[in-house]
Parts: structure tokens; sequence; C-alpha cells
């Protein structure tokens, strides 16, 4: 083999050089061509180490792991959206890498229209070798004068042009339009260039040239291109791969795997730079004495050692290092060899892939011998043909190896089981070499069975690609401008804030003094917290749904509680008042003999969770219905005369009805009970209210100036007085006017559960018709009311939900989309249930402020007992919560508490406060 090493030496003999005895005979050549061949053949298990150490190396790169250095680059693009293919715009695309010594201009317009296509116009320009292996200046500014030559014989308007970059070299890239070149390959050596932004130096000599304003919004390298001008099908195209001059991958990663962006969300476009991959473990049994001669006799010994036994730039020269030495060993052309057959670079991959073709017959191979001044016999052809063979299936095999760890990469980081996915394919050894298109997709479907893989031919080496990307790119920085102006009203900002603050006190102080407010500012006769002292069993009774309890409150050192949950029929709910509390105290007689307490009258508070006015502890008039309630003749009556006449009615049980409690009040007194400081009830969930200990001097209505008496604030009506138009949306507006109470509960509506899934629905329909979400495809589902619950929310914005399982919740609901829809969506629910929580925040503000003025106190430490799912559900309500009182009530330190059973076990603590008070009394 050294003898071949030397070969190009011999480039000035004219004639055939034949050796004049000693050729093989027949057996011993057939030997020679098998030894020779064999070197080549690939087992399945070689392919199968290839795929993992390169699979290895991806995910040590992604990590960032820099000892061991990774084996290959896994450079991210910051291409970080695939096309829609409702892209559209004039746009010009230059190429420089992607084809060898030459570039190549285009214009590529995109019609956003599926199935019109305007071929590009484009012209290829030839590279003199002296600008290939000359200063990098010189090569821009070549790049430059072909940009303007090109643009000079286009009828179109040339001024603010967008231009994608196609710059086919391993670079480090640190945005989409700032690119830094790592390293020269396929025979490029231009110095002052290596560790330079090419983008910049491609921005000074179109400068220089002066003459078209051109906006170079990406550099893309050709793999890229090929993957975004794949046209869109039903699987998405998440695969690029070039076979060309050299060879490359990309895909879209997850950009939370990409240790380098320091990015949690969506995905990025990853060049994984495989022709550098070159572990010896792997590689070294499948590297023959032709490899290593080629490798020594190239311009970058040792680099790029996948590239080499794979790439067009190299193929040809495998092929014929082989038929040199088959030539020498005198097992073909009688043993004679010519000048161009010990020449480098003599045989191209053009000749491989003619010489190859089976359809060209032996025509074609004599051909390209006799040009290389060779005679070949009728046996040489045949055996030129099987070399060609061995050498290209090799390369499409190693290729496959190499594809097939990618899928498998693509496959863990989606966590998926069957991956589906189409790959697109671009560069002239998948064009022009079907062979090699076969056994690459033949093997990669052996080494990575569980991927369903499709290949799409790139239409034009990439150029559309390009183009794609920087019309992809326009078409994000428009869709980012339409969401934040659409967003731009949730956001509020700290004067806001504080204005809902100041307005609520406002209505605080309305309320309190029986003005005309929007806070109704409901006296609750619940007079003090508990102290602890508290001793005794109590029942207590919660009606607040279609579910109704029944619990037995046992009060020692410690509180316990047996409970048993009754369901109150639709026909009973909606029937009369007098069928509801009948069946109320049924459901307490069945439990009362349950547990043994038949006989025993036992105090009873009653958690009635529906708007009354309250003239006693144990006097609560009813207002209106709400949760699917409405029986008959209870609105406008006290409801514990109601639900004592039921008892009355039923004989023989005895009940002592001390309390009628709301959920709010529950909750403040369960907190209480573990905490002296609670003074403040706070319910987030389906609907919102808040209550709080206020001093009986601010009550008018009740008698009595000292002390204090829990205020049932019924929050949810503020702003009905059109305090908070000024943060109304259109939105809001369209959740009010569908409700069933328009125009009323307008604080409620832009903070509890029951309204804020409808909130985004109505976003997602509207970023549907502008076209910034789900291809602007309006779908039937989401124009359902109520079909985007509020849960979903709290799971969109988990910390630990991939997007993945975001894309599962939004595919659930017949929402086709794409990963920027998702991160779209997720922010957002991001800004509805923000402005939900900032708000409440402002409230609880207003409230501890009151309750700090009137202490008459520097500072102020109190606790806020909270329930509701929203508020415990959501990953980040509480905190937000928190973080907006600390802002808007510098001088409070508030504890929020998460209330366990609020509303039964604070029925039965507002009743034990009650008998502790009277016992006081009585004393």
């Amino acid at each position: 083999m050294d003898s071949i090493g030397s070969s190009g030496l011999r480039q000035g003999e004219e004639a055939l050089s034949c050796p004049e005895e000693g050729l093989p005979g027949p057996s011993d050549s057939s030997e020679l061509v098998q030894e020779c061949l064999q070197q080549f053949k690939v087992t399945r298990a070689q392919l199968q180490q290839i795929q993992a150490s390169l699979l290895g190396s991806m995910e040590q790169a992604l990590r960032g792991q820099a000892s061991p250095a990774p084996a290959v680059r896994m450079l991210p693009t910051y291409v970080g959206s695939t096309p829609h293919g409702t892209e559209q715009g004039d746009f010009v695309v230059l190429e420089l890498g992607a084809t060898g010594a030459s570039l190549r201009v285009l214009w590529v317009t995109l019609t956003g229209i599926e199935g019109h296509r305007v071929e590009p116009r484009s012209q290829e320009f030839v590279i003199p070798q002296e600008v290939m292996l000359g200063a990098g200046q010189q090569l821009f500014d070549f790049a430059a004068h072909c940009l303007s030559e090109f643009l000079d014989a286009q009828p179109v308007n040339k001024q603010g042009l967008q231009l994608g970059f196609s710059f086919s070299f391993p670079c480090h890239q640190t945005g989409l339009d700032r690119s830094t070149l790592i390293s020269w390959t396929k025979g490029f050596r231009c110095s002052g260039v290596e560790g330079q932004d090419v983008v910049q130096l491609l921005r000074d000599a179109i400068r220089r040239q002066g003459a078209y304003n051109i906006d170079v919004v990406a550099v893309v390298n050709d793999t890229v291109g090929t993957m975004m001008g794949c046209e869109p099908g039903v699987r998405p195209c998440e695969v690029g791969l070039v076979v060309d001059t050299g060879t490359n991958a990309c895909y879209m990663e997850e950009a939370r795997h990409v240790a380098v962006l320091d990015e949690d969300r969506g995905r990025v476009c990853v060049s994984v730079e495989w022709g550098s991959f070159s572990d010896d473990g792997a590689l070294g049994p499948v590297l023959t004495t032709f490899d290593h001669t080629l490798d020594h006799e190239s311009l970058n010994p040792g680099a790029q050692r996948f590239e080499k036994m794979i790439g067009g730039l190299y193929l040809g020269e495998l092929v014929r290092l082989v038929l040199a030495h088959l030539a020498q060993c005198g097992v073909l052309f009688g043993g004679c060899t010519s000048p161009a057959l010990l020449s480098q670079g003599s045989i191209l991959l053009e000749h491989v892939a003619e010489m190859e073709d089976p359809s060209a017959g032996a025509a074609r191979v004599h051909a390209v011998l006799q040009d290389l001044g060779l005679s070949p016999r009728a046996s040489d052809v045949e055996l030129v043909q099987h070399v060609c063979a061995a050498v290209c299936t090799r390369a499409a095999q190693l290729c496959a190896a190499a594809l097939a760890a990618v899928l498998s990469c693509l496959q863990h980081s989606r966590e998926q089981q069957t991956l589906q996915v189409a790959v697109a394919t671009g560069g002239r050894v998948c064009e022009r070499h079907p062979r090699f298109c076969s056994i690459l997709q033949g093997t990669v479907m052996l080494l990575a069975p569980e991927c369903d893989v499709s290949f799409i031919p790139s239409a034009d080496g990439g150029g559309r690609g390009v183009a794609m990307v920087t019309a992809v790119a326009a078409r994000l920085a428009a869709h980012r401008r339409l969401l934040e102006e659409t967003l731009a009203p949730f956001r509020l900002n700290h004067d806001q804030l504080a204005a809902v603050q100041a307005q609520m006190r406002k209505a605080m102080a309305k309320g309190l003094r029986g003005e005309a407010s929007s806070l109704r500012m409901l006296p609750t006769f619940v007079r003090a917290t508990p102290d602890g002292s508290e001793r005794g069993d109590f029942l207590a009774l919660d009606l607040g749904g279609t579910n109704f309890r029944v619990l037995l409150v046992r009060v020692t050192t410690g509180v316990q509680i047996t409970s048993q949950i009754y369901s109150i029929p639709e026909s009973v709910a909606q029937g009369s008042g007098q069928q509801l509390f009948d069946h109320i105290v049924d459901c307490i007689v069945d439990f009362q003999q349950k547990q043994g307490l038949s006989g025993q009258s036992l105090p009873l508070g009653f958690t009635f969770s529906f708007p009354c006015r309250q003239l006693g502890l144990d006097q609560g008039i009813l207002l209106n219905w709400t949760k699917g309630f409405n029986a008959s003749d209870c609105e406008g009556r006290d409801v514990v005369s109601l639900l004592r006449e039921a008892i009355t009615r039923r004989q023989a049980v005895e009940l002592n009805v001390v309390a009628i409690v709301n959920d709010t009040v529950g909750t403040m007194m369960s907190c209480g009970y573990e905490d002296p400081r609670c003074e403040i009830g706070l319910i987030v969930g389906t609907g919102t209210n808040a209550c709080y200990m206020e001093e009986l001097r601010n009550v008018a209505g009740v008698p009595g100036d000292s002390g204090r008496m829990c205020i049932n604030m019924e929050w949810g009506a503020f702003g009905d007085d059109g305090s908070l138009a000024m943060l109304s949306t259109r939105f809001d507006a369209s959740v009010d006017q569908a409700s069933i109470n328009p125009g009323k509960q307008r604080f409620e509506k832009m903070i509890s559960g029951m309204y804020l899934g409808e909130i985004v629905r109505h976003i997602l329909l509207y970023l549907t018709s502008l076209g910034v979400l789900f291809r602007g495809q309006q779908t039937q589902r989401l124009q359902t009311r109520d079909i985007f619950k509020t849960k979903f929310l709290s799971e969109i914005e988990s910390d630990s939900l991939a997007l993945r399982q975001v894309r599962a919740i939004l595919e659930d609901l017949g929402l086709p989309l794409t990963s920027d829809d998702a991160l779209m969506v997720l922010e957002v629910c991001q800004a509805v249930s923000q402005r939900a929580a900032q708000l409440c925040g402002a409230g609880v503000a207003a409230v501890v402020e009151k309750i700090r003025e009137n202490r008459g106190v520097e500072e102020l430490a109190v606790s806020v007992g909270v329930d509701g799912t929203l508020y415990k559900l959501h990953p980040h309500f509480s905190s937000l919560v928190a973080a907006t009182v600390r802002e808007l009530a510098p001088h409070c330190v508030v504890t929020f508490l998460q209330s366990e059973d609020g509303s039964g076990k604070g029925a039965a603590l507002v009743t034990a406060v009650a008998c502790r008070l009277a016992q006081l009394t009585r004393v």
C-alpha cells in the first residue's frame, strides 16, 4: 500500500505503464480482489457499535461535557421552529460550501399556499482555486460581487432585501445571525476567517460593494436548509441529512437538553457535525488501508475521518486508490496504470455513480476508464463495478448507522415508544445515487426498528430551506409582536395593582358604613377566633354544592373529625325548599344513628356557602341561590329557620343550631385554631371571597363599639360598579357577556377557577383568527364553551411537565399544534393566571393594610387561612399572591396557611367559640 501513497508523484507520465511479467493467475486474481473488497464489508454488530458510540458522543456533547472531549460537536443553530407552510415573501439566498468549489445565489419566492410553488431563480459561480486558498476578505468580496451580479439581472425591487446565508462549514453559532467559523473543510483554506463571525464578514463585504441594501437575517448550514426546505406533510420533518461533498445531519432537539442554551422551553435545531466523528474503538475496525492512505494525502490529515468514508469528495478517491492498487497488483487492466489513474482527484463522485449504475451498462464504464487513459477488458468492467458498489455500500451503511443514532437521540428526548418522523435528504450523493439511498433506508430500518421514518428528497439542494429559515424567523417575529400586544393588558404593573388596592379600600370603607358599594361587607356575628381553650363535641353541616357533608368534630387538645358525604339529587336541589331541608335533616339523623349519637342534642354549626345577609350568628337571609341550586321559597328567608322547621317536622330529633357560617369564615376559623394570628379567610377555587376581623366600631348597623367582628366581604362582586373597567380586556367582556350573570361578580370573573379557562379559550380563538396559533385553522372544539378547563392552566404551567405533555393536553382538545403553538399557549396561560394571582394579592394587601391601620401599628404580623382548588393546585398562584402582598403592603408580614377541611371543621370551631363566649358571659 505504500506505493499508492506516492501515486500522485507520477503525474508527468503520458503513456500506460504496464509490467512486463509477473501477472497473477486467475485464482490469485480472485483472491486479491476478494481480499481487497472484504475490507469494505461492515457487519451489523460493527454498525450497532458505531451507532451506540455516536449516540454516546452526541449525549456527551449536548450535556456540555468537556472531559473526555466528545467525538462530535452538537452545535445549536438557533433555528427554533420548522415551517407551517404559511410562510410567504421574496428572499435572497447565498450558498457557500454546499457544492464544493462554487457558490450559488438564489431568488426564492414563498407563496404561503399549499402546493403552489414558484421555482427559484438561481445562478452558480465557480470559485477560483486562488480564492479558495487565499485571504478571507478576498473570498467574501467575491461572494458580494457574485450577489450584485445576480441581483442586477433580476427584474425585482432590490431595496430592503432579506438574505439567508447558507455556510456549510463547522461553525459555532451564538444566534440566528451570528456564527463563528471553527475550521475550514471541503478543500477551503482561506486565511483570517477561522475564529471570525462569517455573517459580519459577509455584511462588511456587501457594504464595501455598496450596490444593495441587504439584511442578512440568518446563517444556516446546508443540512438545516435541507430540513427546512422539506414540504410540510403528515409527519413533521425534523431531521435533515446531507451527503454531498461532505456529510452532516441536524435535527430538532428539546431545548432543555442543550446545556449551552440554558433554556428549558421549546426546541432548537442542532447540527450534529458528524463528519468529525472519530472514535478509534468504533471506527478502527472498519477503516481500510485505503482510508488511511486517503487521509494521509488529504489537506487535513487526521480530521473529518467519518466524512472521508462517506462524503462525495472522497468516494471517487477511494475507488481510484482501490483500482490503482488492483492494477499495480496485475489484477486489473492487464496490470497497466495511467497517469490519470495515479493522479489525485481524477475519479469523481459522478464517475462512481455512473459506473455503478446497472442500467448504464458496460458502455459507461468503458467510457470513464478510457477517459482515464485505460484500456479495460470485459472482465475489468464487472470488477470496477464491484469496487464502486463496495465503496458506496459501506458509505451508505455507515451513514445509516449515524442517522440511526440521531433518530435514537430524538426518540429518547421525546420519550416516545415509536418515533414517527420525516427525514429530508439532500446533496449530490443522495440525489444522483439511487442505490445509496435504498441501502441507507434499509439499514436505518434494521438499526432503528422502533422509528417509523419516511425519507423526503430536498427539492433544490437546500436553497429553498435557507429562504424558509429566513421566512420562519420573520413569521416568528411578527407572531411574537402580536402575542405581546394581545397579552400586554394582562401584564399589570405596580401602579395598576396599587390602584386596585386603593379602589378596594374605598369600597370596603363605603360597605362598612352601609353606603352603596360593590363590596357588601356583611357582618357574620363571629366575634372571635379560637384561643385554644375550646372543648367539646360539635356537629357541623356543610352545604355548598351537589355533595352535602355531616361531620362530628371533637375538640380537645386537638381536633378529631368523623364525616360522611351525602348526595343531593338534582330534583331536590331544584325542588321545594321544604323538600331540600327535609332531605338535609334525614341525612343528619342517618349520621347520628351511625355514630351512636341518637337522642343527643349537640351544638351545631351550619356552613352554608351561598350569599347570605346575616342578622345574627344563627340568622342568615339567603340573598340568591348559585351553583345549580334553585329550591323554591328560600330566597329572602332565614335558612336557619328553614332548618329548624325541618327538625321540628321530623320530631324526636333534637338539634341545637348555634351558628351559620360561610366557607370563607370557616377557613379562617379552621386555620385560626392552629395559628392565633389568623384573622383573614380567603377562598380561591371555583369562586373567590374573603373575610377578616374588623373593629366593631367601624361596622355600621351592629350595636357596640368594643371588640371585633368577622366581616364577609363578598369580594367577588368588587368592580361591579365599573371601578375595574380600566383593567377589563375584550376577553373579560366576552366571558362576562356569555355568563349567567352579565355585569356581576366582575372581580371573581378575573380571578376564579370558573372563568380563567374561558378567558384563555377566548384569547386562543383570537390569536388563531390572527394566524398566530394553529396555522390560523379554527377548530370546532375550541369554539365550544367551557372546553378549556382551568385545571389545564395548572397542568400546562407545571414545571415538572415537559412541553410534550402540554402538547398531549392540547391535542386531546383536538388542537393540532406545533412546538411554537405549545409555547405560546403556555405564555397565554401564564399571563391569565398571573393577573388573577396579582389581583387577588392586591385584594389581600388592601385587607391587611386596613387591619394594620385599625390597630394603629407600624408593623403588622398576620396570617391568612386559604382554601380553594385554584390556590392549592396551581403551581405558581400562591407564590404570586404572596409576592404581590409583599410589594403592596411592605409594613405587613403576612403568612399564608392552607386550610384543611375549613368548611366543616371551621363551622364546628365557630360553634365552639360561640359556646365558649356564651359561657364567659354567663359567668
